[in-house]
């Protein structure tokens, strides 16, 4: 009997983050639709949740950047394509994905790429190398202002270009799915005070990810600002700490790091600020507080202007402006509970509508479909 078609995946490796995340979202629904799912990187520790969902992890050092890495690479790829009989390649980074393209022209492979950012072209020969990410077959944009820059930059036709949003688990991500007990452990872990409003910022710690201008901005809110938690780690954690005693706000902030349990984490926020200061090309962490029904203030630029609706799901302000971001808090919070989560109960509709793991699986299996 012939083998069902499989679809191999091209990454740098499986250690974390949403790349990785969306991978295994993809290899999950390419086994449980009866394809074949294998996956290629340097490794990780996710490669054992990969093997999980059941798919096959080939391990090529495809981290590796140099010309030379990029020759064997191409060669180990176009190997396995003709071993295994696969069908397509799916790029979704560039430097292997330059070596996945040749696989794919010297295999006869289809060749399909996702544009999981916007790349920067600040150096001579840059915009060349990002072009691997639009030489597929198919070229998947993660929202519509990915595709925008795409369409600006390279005039990419309509006929290989297809938008498929990002997603949220909302088995997962279910406010009634989470236990009183998972709330408390964090609640008591955190030292959060009883009494006081949560604004919650779930973000890497980086300069442009905006967690400086909350800080600003809950000064501004003084003699009563909300109880802040900054949630993520990062290299900005030093100079964040600094600013938190250099504004006095020891008592209105916590810094607990990286957390396990983002449902629980975000049910005990009354609210979620996003305030990133550079184009967000998705920014999963929105839609992953609404659909724990929980109101989103967002930086206005990038994909958040596609997943917050101004005054139906939340509320948009301009990138690094503190007194906006402030000024919005305070509405936000004056609001009675009842407006409040309604605007809760919009925003959780608007994801299952739009914005789910299940919707973008199913859309890129789609894409497959097209080229097989």
């Amino acid at each position: 009997m012939p083998q069902p078609p499989a679809v191999l995946q091209v990454l740098p490796a499986l250690i974390s983050g949403g790349v990785e995340r969306g991978t295994i979202e993809i290899a999950q629904a390419l086994h449980e639709a009866g394809f074949r799912a294998l996956v290629a990187s340097a490794g990780g520790p996710m490669v054992a949740e990969l093997e999980a969902v059941g798919a096959r992890h080939v391990t090529l050092p495809l981290d590796r950047k140099s010309p030379l890495a990029l020759w064997r690479n191409s060669r180990a790829l176009a190997g396995l394509v003709a071993a295994e009989g696969i069908a397509i390649l799916h790029a979704r980074s560039r430097f292997p994905g330059w070596s996945a393209l040749r696989a794919a022209r010297r295999s006869g492979a289809r060749f399909v790429t996702t544009f999981h950012g916007v790349y920067s072209e600040d150096l001579p020969g840059k915009r060349l190398y990002n072009s691997v990410m639009v030489r597929g077959d198919r070229v998947i944009a993660i929202s519509e202002h990915v595709a925008a820059v795409i369409r600006d930059r390279y005039a990419l036709g309509l006929d290989r270009l297809r938008i498929i949003p990002r997603g949220v688990d909302t088995v997962a991500f279910d406010p009634d799915a989470v236990s009183p007990e998972r709330l408390e452990d964090l609640r008591t872990d955190w030292k959060l005070p009883s009494g006081r409003p949560v604004v919650m910022l779930p973000a890497r710690l980086t300069r442009w990810k905006g967690a400086a201008v909350l800080l600003q901005a809950l000064a501004q809110l003084r003699p009563t600002p909300p109880f802040a938690v900054l949630l993520g780690e990062g290299g900005f954690r030093a100079e964040l700490e600094s600013e938190v005693a250099a504004l006095g706000l020891e008592a209105d902030v916590a810094l607990p790091g990286v957390c396990r349990d983002m449902p629980a984490a975000l049910l005990l926020a009354d609210l979620v600020v996003h305030a990133s200061t550079k184009p967000e090309p998705f920014g999963r962490t929105v839609i992953e507080a609404q659909a724990m029904l929980r109101p989103v203030i967002a930086s206005d630029l990038g994909a958040p202007r596609e997943t917050v609706e101004e005054g139906v799901t939340g509320w948009r302000v301009p990138p690094g402006d503190a007194a906006a971001l402030a000024a919005a808090i305070r509405r936000a919070l004056d609001l009675p509970p009842d407006a409040r989560a309604a605007l809760g109960r919009q925003a959780r509709d608007a994801v299952l509508r739009r914005y789910t793991t299940a919707a973008m699986q199913a859309a890129t299996l789609d894409v497959y479909r097209e080229l097989l």
